[in-house]
């Protein structure tokens, strides 16, 4: 038992110094993009939403790094796709895969998508969403540990504890950020509304136990609510 307690303890010291994001952010916008087009759009909408972007996060988290870095992710093997994360350094990041940004159809759509990424940070995602992890560990690693599991037995728990626990606001999470990405791509100058119109594209993740994304018409749903008190 006291050996078991040991490793949890151990387990739980070594989760919260785990780098959870990419070591080297990837290259800015120099890579090349679907075509002239896209890139005019994509430095278009970087240029209007990152001052917003910046101004509401120091206005709502000015504890917070707010010197936002906005690039693509130059791999042509990734799917649509866009993503926050930190650098080394805690700087935020949002990403933006070429295939996104060559299968979006309007600015609307990627001012949406961008505001989305930019909110995650905003709204503190990566550390809640750690602070979730840590927690179901802790409680599963425990009630293995109490239940005579070997050390082997609360490491397996502890696994699955931070597992669901780092799944277990994440619904709630996405649809957080897409409420205040549909304020800042608002203040921006686009229509939130049009841009939500991506998710109707995507497949349906339905609203799955623990699954990482909400229905696409709960998150629909939301943009219109948070638009119709804006307007």
């Amino acid at each position: 038992m006291r050996r078991a307690l040991l490793h949890l303890c151990l387990l739980l010291a070594l989760a919260a110094c785990v780098e959870t994001v990419p070591a080297a952010a990837p290259p800015a916008i120099r890579a090349p993009l679907p075509d002239a087009a896209a890139r005019t759009r994509f430095e278009t909408v970087v240029a209007r939403m990152e001052p917003v972007i910046e101004r509401e996060c120091l206005r709502l988290r000015a504890a917070t790094n707010c010197d936002f870095r906005i690039v693509v992710d130059p791999r042509p093997d990734l799917p649509p796709n866009a993503y926050q994360t930190l650098d080394r350094s805690g700087r935020p990041i949002l990403a933006f895969t070429l295939a996104l940004i060559g299968d979006v159809r309007n600015a609307d759509e990627l001012a949406f998508a961008m505001g989305h990424e930019a909110a995650h940070h905003i709204a503190a995602h990566i550390p809640r969403r750690q602070e979730d992890a840590l927690t179901g560990a802790l409680i599963l690693g425990v009630l293995a540990a109490a239940s005579g599991a070997d050390p082997e037995g609360v490491r397996e728990a502890s696994d699955l504890g931070g597992r669901v626990g780092a799944l277990r606001y994440a619904k709630a999470y996405e649809l957080e950020a897409d409420r205040l990405g549909t304020i800042l791509a608002w203040e921006a100058g686009y229509d939130p509304l049009v841009g939500a119109a991506y998710f109707e594209r995507l497949p349906d993740p339905g609203n799955a136990f623990l699954g990482t994304h909400p229905p696409n018409a709960a998150r629909i749903a939301t943009v219109r609510q948070t638009l119709a008190t804006l307007r």
